[in-house]
C-alpha cells in the first residue's frame, strides 16, 4: 500500500526532504550502503543491511545493490533470492506536489537482474524472475518471468 503525502505550498517536495526523516539516520544508512557494496562477505553484509532496520532472509545474495536510505525498514528479501549488481530498490519517491512511500516485499528464491528498478508499494512473488534492466513498477506473480520498462509477462 503506497502513501501519500501532499504539500500546500507549491516548493518542490524534494526541497523538504529533511521532514520526512532525520538526516543522521539517512546518513547512517547510506555509509552503511557503501560499505555494503564493496564487502565480498555476504553474510556479513546481510547483517549490516539487517542492522538498519531491512528484513533479509536466509542465503540472501546482494550484489552492489543501492537502497532507499531513508526507509530500508519497508524493504523485505525472503530467503535464497539473488538481488542483481545496480539495482535500485526504493520505498518512496518525490514528486512535484507531493512524495509518497510503500513497502516493497520481495518473495523466496527470487532473481532480480541487474540494474533494475524497483519502486514502491511493488511485491515481487515466490519464485519470480526479473530480467536485467527492468523497470518493476507494478506487482509481480509468483513464477512468473517478467521484464521490460515497463515490466511485461515474458514466456
Amino acid at each position: 500500500m503506497i502513501q501519500c503525502f501532499g504539500y500546500a505550498s507549491e516548493d518542490k517536495s524534494l526541497k523538504r526532504w529533511r521532514e520526512i526523516g532525520s538526516p543522521g539516520k539517512a546518513l547512517r544508512n547510506y555509509l552503511v550502503m557503501v560499505l555494503c557494496r564493496f564487502l565480498p562477505d555476504v553474510e556479513f553484509k546481510n547483517r549490516l543491511y539487517r542492522r538498519i532496520g531491512m528484513k533479509i532472509g536466509k542465503n540472501v545474495s546482494i550484489f552492489g545493490t543501492n537502497f532507499d536510505i531513508f526507509f530500508p525498514e519497508l524493504i523485505e528479501i525472503g530467503d535464497n533470492t539473488i538481488i542483481g549488481n545496480s539495482t535500485m530498490i526504493v520505498t518512496h519517491e518525490f514528486l512535484v506536489k507531493e512524495w509518497r512511500r510503500g513497502p516493497v516485499k520481495i518473495g523466496k528464491n527470487v532473481t532480480v537482474g541487474a540494474m533494475t528498478l524497483v519502486l514502491p508499494g511493488v511485491e515481487i512473488g515466490d519464485g519470480a524472475t526479473v530480467a536485467a534492466y527492468s523497470l518493476v513498477n507494478s506487482s509481480v506473480r509468483s513464477g512468473s518471468t517478467v521484464g521490460g520498462v515497463p515490466i511485461r509477462e515474458i514466456k
